[in-house]
């Protein structure tokens, strides 16, 4: 018998030479009249070219996180969330004209769950505590919140940039160090763009070049990404062009192009720092977020008795009732029960209890809610019903009277005998003591 033919084994596909770069600066339409990118759109877009991750950057918020998120888990994509933030000149406190409306930008990623929750710090207290035409966090914050974040030095609009083309290089060298300091050696990147269609642009990416060289720091590169095609760079200066309002101006609102390129075109853009491009491979790599999402999440209440949420609502509840004097007649338990049954197949009873804890809370340091305002409307409408009720017994005694007095003097005034008459008027009299009694 022949021997059978040896199996070929088949070779590994080549990896699409289009995704061996990660996009890890990207705005979408949640970077409001700024991006023109969808985020569904843009995750497609990486996937299609075997690109291992993408990176979602907004301006100033996170207001697409999710979103993002989801998608990326859907498409097989690992997902990295991060801000391009408004770094304030001096602290986010700080908000005097003329001076502090400057701010610088800064790219910041997160590498895991503890970065993401930091990032989500970052963002409200930027808004909370450091709005000032934009949400502006600061250096302190930073160093609060730095961990599990990794850091890229930021456009040509970041301090970085704006030291090196406003200062010098020895003082930008500085600013770097600083930075470097806040996230951590292993976690801090100067981040190169090429946009030579803007002045001074190339000239600033060589001095970041030299200074990263000289202090050891890596470089990434990106591409600072607003829209996903060449062909969409018309309707993005139209949406810049309704964020300032230059209706009337011909020339393009945005001088270069920030479209999202793939691989090939992004070795060819960096090919005299190839590191740039797989570097952006590397912190792909390290950046893995896990969102537990479907789930409530709420505040850890203790509740005594070693009761169930459930439970202890169901004992509020009750002790309502009697607290408030109502009559626990059939209908009210049943209706009472009922909304109580809703809550556990919802899961709503940590929520409730702490909803009531913080009302609790508040009644006890004369701190004013909506309750009170309920209470007291409550309260006040009880009040007039009652003064209603009062005036109304009042009108139809005053009537009453009236009647009575009507007819008396339609007896007095009659041709019947005079002992008819009283009688009439005695009758009347009587009924008018029994109405009073």
């Amino acid at each position: 018998m022949a021997d059978a033919p040896a199996k070929t084994e088949e070779k590994p596909a080549a990896p699409d030479p289009r995704g061996q770069f990660v996009h890890l600066h990207n705005h979408s339409h949640y970077s409001l009249l700024d991006g023109l990118s969808k985020v569904d759109e843009m995750v497609k877009l990486a996937k299609s070219w075997g690109m291992p991750a993408v990176g979602l950057t907004d301006h100033g918020n996170m207001y697409g996180a999710i979103e993002f998120y989801k998608e990326c888990k859907k498409a097989g994509v690992n997902p990295i969330i991060g801000v391009e933030a408004y770094i304030a000149n001096r602290k986010r406190t700080d908000k005097e004209p003329g001076i502090d409306k400057e701010r610088y930008h800064l790219t910041l990623l997160a590498t895991n769950l503890q970065g993401y929750k930091n990032l989500i710090q970052l963002v409200t207290k930027a808004n909370l505590e450091g709005y000032y035409y934009k949400p502006r966090m600061d250096k302190d914050l930073l160093r609060e919140y730095h961990e599990g974040i990794i850091c890229l030095s930021g456009c040509f609009g970041g301090e970085l940039s704006r030291t090196l083309q406003r200062v010098g290089f020895e003082e930008a060298k500085a600013v770097a160090l600083e930075y470097q300091e806040i996230f951590g050696k292993e976690n801090y990147f100067i981040e190169v763009m090429r946009k030579p269609e803007i002045a001074g642009h190339t000239e600033n990416e060589n001095a970041l070049i030299k200074l990263a060289r000289e202090l050891h720091i890596p470089i990434v590169g990106t591409q600072d990404s607003h829209y996903l095609h060449h062909d969409d760079r018309k309707a993005h200066d139209t949406l810049l062009k309704i964020q300032t309002g230059n209706m009337e101006g011909k020339q393009m609102t945005f001088e270069c192009e920030a479209h999202f390129f793939d691989a090939i075109e992004a070795a060819e853009t960096f090919k005299d720092i190839p590191e740039a491009v797989t570097n952006t491979l590397k912190i792909a790599e390290r950046c893995n977020i896990e969102l537990d999402l479907g789930k409530w999440v709420f505040p850890d209440i203790v509740v005594e008795d070693g009761l169930s949420p459930d439970d202890e609502l169901r004992k509020i509840s009750y002790e309502g009732i009697e607290k408030r004097r109502m009559s626990p007649t059939n209908e009210l338990t049943k209706r009472l029960e009922y909304e109580l049954d809703v809550i556990k197949v919802k899961g709503y009873a940590k929520y409730f209890l702490v909803v009531a804890d913080l009302l609790r809370f508040a009644a006890e340091n004369n701190i004013y809610t909506n309750k009170q305002d309920f209470l007291e409307i409550y309260e006040r409408n009880v009040q007039l019903e009652k003064e209603i009720a009062e005036r109304t017994k009042e009108l139809d005694l005053a009537n009453q009277r009236m009647l009575t007095l009507q007819h008396i003097w339609e007896m007095m005034n009659s041709s019947k005998p005079l002992s008819s008459v009283l009688d009439s008027i005695v009758k009347s009299l009587k009924g008018e003591l029994g109405y009073l009694h």
